[in-house]
């Protein structure tokens, strides 16, 4: 993608923000993301055939930073060096959470949660699968252990969030952890 392809994208994103911020998803045409970005339809469907695929997009941009594998001191936070276990990445992902609280909140407050929830999902179930054993370590059946794990972790963010996110990261991962003994 060129600088202006970039650019492009960046301003369909922030328009799409911005939208979100003052009104539902449902509600929110693609003319009106068009005119907030100041670009032309044809460069918004050269980006994004459809609303719903702009928001894949933006709740991708999101999650492939929150489950990168390549994890470095952010600032806020620091989660390059020690054991790797499931706490510690929950942690990390509500950090990420919490510093990107805007698009997040917009996301998970709006009527288009589920399809952020549903990414989050399979990226979760995925980035658990590479750091939890699943050859015998737990007493139920895998997939049944992921699809709890992260349907709690989805209501956990959601109450966390619902509550102003006062908890500090480690606190909520913890009260995660202590809910599923399986960790």
């Amino acid at each position: 993608m060129d600088r202006r392809q970039r650019k492009s994208r960046k301003a369909i994103f922030t328009a799409f923000n911005t939208l979100l911020a003052e009104k539902s998803y449902s509600s929110i045409t693609v003319q009106e993301i068009i005119s907030e970005a100041d670009v032309g339809r044809t460069t918004f469907y050269a980006h994004f055939p459809t609303k719903d695929d702009l928001l894949k997009e933006l709740s991708n941009e999101i999650l492939d930073h929150v489950f990168s594998t390549s994890l470095a001191d952010e600032g806020t936070h620091d989660f390059s060096s020690g054991q790797v276990s499931v706490e510690r990445m929950i942690s990390h992902i509500l950090y990420h959470i919490r510093d990107n609280n805007m698009n997040i909140s917009r996301i998970l407050s709006s009527d288009c949660s589920m399809i952020f929830l549903r990414s989050f999902r399979e990226r979760f179930s995925l980035y658990l699968a590479t750091i939890v054993d699943e050859a015998g370590t737990l007493p139920v059946p895998w997939s049944y252990a992921v699809d709890m794990l992260s349907s709690g972790l989805i209501s956990t963010i959601e109450w966390w969030v619902a509550a102003g996110m006062k908890e500090k990261p480690e606190t909520v991962a913890s009260f995660f952890s202590k809910v599923f003994l399986l960790i």
